[in-house]
């Protein structure tokens, strides 16, 4: 590692910047990196610097990318190894080893799925299917991307969201289904236009230029094209200016400038071998080799003939070839293993339904069956209860009955022992009315011999004495009334309804009565009672 740490100085004092942005920013990362020690930020600043190195310089990248990666493995840093395998994928990529790439990108994968780190695995599927694109394997590449967006969608990171969409698009450019790949394509320019003169805006505006050249709009292609490449300056991004500069090229050879074709397509393949893109460098080769022969200029043509030839071998060759069969049988099969462990899981978590149902199951019918015999046997004791009520109700009738016939009874019974008191008490009001109509019967034949002998004087004398008896008779016989009328209503049965009652009165007459009951009783007991009523 301290062989690495010695030559970092070397390397960063080594790459040529054109702009000052570009400048600044990997001036940045090194003062920061000869800062910090050797831990998990050391390892997050050597990816940096090496995504920045992977556009203009990708010697740097390579050893930069390699001493993040062996320090991650020494520090057990999950999060930092997948940055680290991330980016030396993506220049395996750029240097045309694609079954490596694939093969590292699985790799990062499988370690963001383990650990959770749901930005590295967006990453990873990403990657995975950019790839497969440049593998024209186009059905796997939209899978991984879509992955990819989906998990994107959620983290709202809009740089990396662009990087994906306009892969998507790209890859339905190769399908050539270009309406497709207009529309992912546009979108990702909407999502990376908060960040100009980045290395995503500048493929962006390739690919636009590459759809729009197909749907035949050349004006709107060769603007795309000249945007990207101004753009390659302000980012020192090589790579995306080799492509542009081949793209430019192949325009122009379509609208028969042989001359510009020829410069922009020499620029692409000298920038190309500089970044080692050795897909551009393919595609500028072919291209340089049919211009040289339109030319006559068949030495040049067999010469760039030769390095297409080259190129394509060690990208396409049969090494290469088996290389990625043996790595997609492998892939293949952890995918059938998944897939097996998937069904395995469904089926564990399908038995596990089913028991936990039928346990369920069992439950709910037992409790059924209790709270049915439960129900029944609270009917029946319902039906017991309501009996015992009605029989109750009967018994209540029947005593209320008895005790108002009870009542009465005793009514009768205290109004015989009455009987013998209360005719003492009527007799003497009795007497006095006999004894008062006796004198006003001789008080009368007084009167008639008075008035016969014409003494008119006596006659009224003896009339209001008459009448003076007759008031104390009719005195008497309300006395005698009010005794037969109050052993009436003694004697009758109550109705229970309520009516305003003198009390005075009603305190007085069973005074009375008491006195007379108890005087039937014992005709020796006497005594003499004092009233004192309120008014």
């Amino acid at each position: 590692m301290k062989k690495y740490l010695g030559i970092l100085p070397l390397l960063i004092s080594s790459v040529f910047v054109t702009t000052a942005q570009t400048n600044f920013s990997t001036d940045s990362l090194q003062r920061l990196l000869t800062q910090a020690r050797h831990d998990t930020s050391r390892i997050l600043l050597l990816t940096q610097l090496s995504i920045k190195y992977r556009f203009f310089n990708p010697d740097s990248a390579m050893v930069l990318a390699q001493q993040a990666l062996r320090l991650a493995d020494g520090l057990n840093f999950p999060y930092g190894k997948v940055r680290c395998l991330n980016n030396y994928g993506e220049i395996m990529r750029f240097r045309g080893d694609f079954p490596q790439s694939l093969e590292i990108q699985l790799q990062a994968l499988q370690l963001s799925k383990s650990t959770h780190n749901l930005e590295g695995e967006e990453a990873s599927l990403g990657d995975i299917g950019t790839v497969y694109s440049d593998l024209d394997e186009y059905r796997q590449a939209l899978s991984y991307l879509f992955q990819a967006k989906a998990i994107n969608e959620n983290r709202l990171d809009k740089y990396a969201g662009g990087r994906w969409l306009a892969t998507i698009g790209s890859t339905y450019e190769k399908m050539n289904r270009l309406d497709s790949a207009l529309f992912f394509l546009q979108q990702a320019e909407n999502l990376v236009s908060p960040f100009p003169s980045s290395n995503s805006g500048t493929l962006i505006a390739i690919r636009l230029g590459i759809v729009h050249y197909r749907l035949q709009h050349p004006d709107l292609s060769l603007h795309y094209f000249e945007d990207a490449i101004k753009s390659s300056y302000t980012t020192n991004d090589i790579v995306n200016r080799s492509r542009a500069q081949y793209r430019l090229a192949e325009l122009y050879h379509s609208l028969d400038k042989p001359d510009s074709s020829l410069h922009y397509c020499r620029l692409a393949f000298a920038n190309g071998n500089i970044v080692f893109l050795k897909t551009t460098i393919l595609d500028a080769s072919k291209l340089l080799a049919t211009l040289h022969k339109e030319k006559n200029n068949f030495d040049s043509a067999f010469y760039y003939q030769e390095a297409a030839m080259a190129i394509n071998d060690s990208l396409y060759g049969r090494e290469k070839f088996q290389q990625l069969q043996v790595l997609t049988l492998t892939q293949q099969q952890q995918q059938q293993q998944l897939r097996e462990k998937q069904v395995q899981l469904q089926h564990a978590i399908l038995i596990s339904a089913v028991a936990i149902f039928l346990v369920i199951a069992l439950v709910l019918w037992r409790n059924i069956r209790y709270q049915k015999r439960t129900n029944e046997t609270l009917n029946i004791k319902n039906e017991q209860i309501e009996t015992q009520r009605n029989t109750l109700e009967e018994m209540l009738t029947e005593l209320k009955s008895t005790q108002s016939q009870l009542i009465q009874s005793e009514k009768m019974a205290s109004l015989g022992e009455l009987t013998a008191g209360i005719a003492h008490e009527i007799q003497n009001p009795l007497n006095f009315v006999n004894n008062f109509s006796d004198v006003n019967r001789e008080l009368l034949a007084e009167m008639k011999d008075e008035m016969d002998k014409g003494n008119i004087a006596d006659a009224k004398e003896i009339a209001n004495d008459v009448f003076a008896n007759e008031e104390k008779i009719n005195h008497h016989g309300k006395r005698a009334d009010a005794i037969v009328k109050g052993m009436l209503q003694h004697s009758q049965s109550s109705s229970g309804i309520r009516e305003p009652t003198d009390i005075n009165k009603l305190a007085d007459e069973y005074l009375r009565l008491s006195y007379h009951g108890l005087r039937a009783k014992d005709k020796s007991f006497n005594a003499t009672m004092k009233t004192d009523f309120d008014n």
